[in-house]
């Protein structure tokens, strides 16, 4: 039988709760939601499948020390106590990642440096050998001290899971893929109804509801750290891999499309749509200003990600836009409008209260998402 894992999803501020319906839906068990992401427990298959499947989660650990550290001693005995040959052979380059907040110990290359050389002694003491030379893959360990309490995880992502690997050119804005994938499932819109993205930029919401639609897992074509690791079982990767893949259908991608102002952008959209491994007119593409743009056809969703202007000079253009935005929705009555910003004038320029409003973070950015019924 598999080893079970007490394993970690981080997410961003306000997404924890998509993380873990997310995992709840995929099987997982012991799931706990907490500030920062959310806790569950996985074999090494599953970590596997959660990587390729998992649409809102930013990276997946495993959780192999939890305790209270209030001295770099305390910190380096907990992380020799760890059994680091059952993921590390002689030859990975191990990197050690750290986050302090609040704690005696906030030193975050101290802390890295103690973590690293406990690591290497216990591997010393358990391999015999003198020598590390640290030529091979670089593996991730994540140390994090939060009122002393100290997490020492194993990184089974790699680079973060927001990067599906589509996405190879930013324009000017660009929305992190997890998050775009959290606005289309916290918007009202469900695969077979219209949705449409009147600032669509670099097609990143676009891609991300055809992901939805055709049940296309946003990893799929991307490495993940647990390939590389000891306990990895290539064959069951293999295996979930082609699962996966099997499940993919493109042709359920209908009635999602995307306009936008700038040519460039849309040019970018072009290419990110084909790189994800979609036909290339999967998704209709419009160069039509905000001001014109008139839909025919069934009610459905305006979804977008307009310009927030956080250059004073930028300001007035983007509040003119989201009244446009709101003249957008006039022209529609039936569709409904779901738009973030981090505009705190956002609903005044709009000129109506959302119906809904909920708090996210674009990177470091504090958002509201609007949602007009």
């Amino acid at each position: 039988m598999d080893q079970i894992f007490h394993c970690y999803a981080s997410a961003a501020f306000g997404m924890e709760s998509l993380v873990s319906s997310e995992l709840k839906q995929l099987g997982a068990s012991g799931v706990i939601t907490e500030n920062g992401g959310v806790q569950f427990n996985a074999c090494v298959t599953e970590l596997y499948e959660y990587n390729l499947r998992m649409h809102f989660s930013d990276r997946i650990f495993i959780i192999l020390s939890d305790s209270v550290c209030t001295s770099f001693e305390d910190l380096y005995q907990a992380a020799f106590r760890i059994d680091w040959c059952f993921c590390f052979t002689e030859k990975e380059a191990i990197n050690v990642t750290c986050k302090c907040t609040r704690s005696t110990l906030m030193s975050v290359r101290d802390c890295q440096a103690v973590t690293k050389k406990a690591i290497i002694e216990k591997l010393k003491n358990s391999t015999k050998q003198k020598f590390f030379p640290e030529s091979g893959t670089a593996l991730s360990i994540h140390v994090t001290i939060r009122n002393n309490q100290t997490r020492i995880m194993l990184n089974t992502s790699g680079d973060a899971l927001s990067r599906r690997g589509y996405r190879t050119w930013n324009g000017e804005a660009p929305l992190r893929e997890t998050l775009a994938s959290a606005l289309v499932e916290l918007s009202p819109w469900k695969p077979g109804i219209p949705l449409h993205d009147p600032c669509c930029g670099t097609g990143t919401l676009l891609i991300e509801a055809s992901f939805f639609a055709s049940h296309r897992s946003p990893g799929l074509y991307r490495h993940f750290a647990i390939e590389d690791l000891r306990f990895s079982d290539s064959d069951k990767i293999h295996n979930i891999k082609q699962k996966v893949l099997s499940e993919v259908t493109l042709e359920k991608i209908t009635e999602i499309s995307g306009s936008d102002i700038a040519p460039e952008a849309l040019e970018l959209s072009r290419r990110h749509i084909v790189q994800a491994g979609l036909n290339k007119n999967a998704i209709p593409l419009a160069c039509v200003p905000l001001q014109n743009l008139h839909l025919e056809g069934v009610d459905g969703v305006f979804l977008c990600n307009p310009p927030y202007g956080e250059r004073l000079s930028d300001q007035n253009s983007c509040r003119r836009l989201y009244r446009n935005l709101h003249e957008l929705k006039d022209r529609h009555p039936g569709w409904r409008l779901c738009a973030i910003s981090s505009d705190p004038a956002f609903e005044r320029s709009y000129g109506k209260k959302a119906d809904r409003k909920r708090r996210l973070y674009n990177g470091r950015l504090e958002c509201v998402f609007y949602c007009f019924d």
